[in-house]
């Protein structure tokens, strides 16, 4: 009868070993320091060989990364485990980090809104991430092995992508801090403009307040001999003669404020 402790662990070392090829001859070190997720974004050395163990670019709302493994020989060859991708070399690697950080470029130069500005960052910044940390890690290649202009070049093309992707994600977020105070700044001024018609109504009804408390106390129906003249043209007239006023009034009272716009 078969252990099943036994059997956790078969499982698990064939899973662990999915990572790598089993047609690849690594160094016996690599399988035993990959676990069954790739996890983070690092490089390995050990006689001579390199094992990069570096992320898909990452796709909006991704959370798991899709692993990608980069495998060079002493004798400067490499070879590539992209089974969630074409990409078939290091050079390519690169070159899909490039061109989704420069179809962000191109979103964020037509961005006009706050929420398109957004949409840009929230999408960049999984990215650069992942090319600050695969820069990190080729860093570490180029300094466990001496005079390697490919990985030299590669190091630098990483670098160059992580410098981008942050001034790509600094632009946005300015163009965002800049949307966003100027809505604050208009709303600020559409503020001080309705207090300040606000005071103006306000002294006036408490102008004319007396006048109509007393009209309606004592009641202001006096005799003027207009009562059956015309009618009702009279009654229109000066309902048309109030309006006339209290658009005139209206007027007087927003001129201020539309001045300054």
């Amino acid at each position: 009868m078969n252990d099943p402790k036994s059997t956790g662990r078969t499982s698990s070392d064939a899973a662990a070993r999915v990572l790598i090829p089993t047609s690849w001859e690594v160094p016996a070190i690599f399988r035993d320091r990959l676990g069954n997720q790739v996890g983070r974004q690092r490089a390995m050395v050990a006689d001579g060989h390199l094992l990069l163990i570096l992320h898909s670019p990452p796709e909006p709302d991704e959370h798991d990364r899709q692993g990608r493994l980069f495998w060079r020989l002493p004798d400067g060859t490499w070879k590539v485990n992209c089974p969630e991708s074409p990409v078939k070399s290091l050079h390519g690697h690169l070159k899909e980090y490039r061109e989704r950080i420069e179809k962000l470029e191109e979103q964020e130069e037509v961005a006009r809104s706050a929420d398109e500005y957004f949409q840009v960052i929230s999408d960049l910044l999984p990215l650069h991430r992942a090319a600050r940390n695969m820069h990190a890690a080729l860093q570490i290649a180029r300094q466990e092995i001496k005079d390697a202009k490919d990985i030299i070049n590669f190091r630098d093309e990483a670098y160059d992508l992580e410098r981008t992707s942050e001034l790509l994600n600094a632009d946005a977020k300015n163009e965002l801090d800049f949307i966003v105070v100027c809505r604050a700044e208009k709303q600020a001024q559409v503020s001080y403009d309705m207090g300040v018609s606000s005071h103006r109504l306000n002294v006036l009804v408490a102008f004319f307040f007396p006048v109509a408390t007393l009209s309606s106390i004592f009641g202001t129906n006096l005799i003027h001999g207009f009562e059956d003249r015309n009618s009702p043209w009279l009654f229109l007239a000066m309902l048309a003669s109030g309006l006339v006023c209290g658009l005139l009034l209206t007027l007087g009272i927003t001129r201020k404020a539309r001045r300054r716009k």
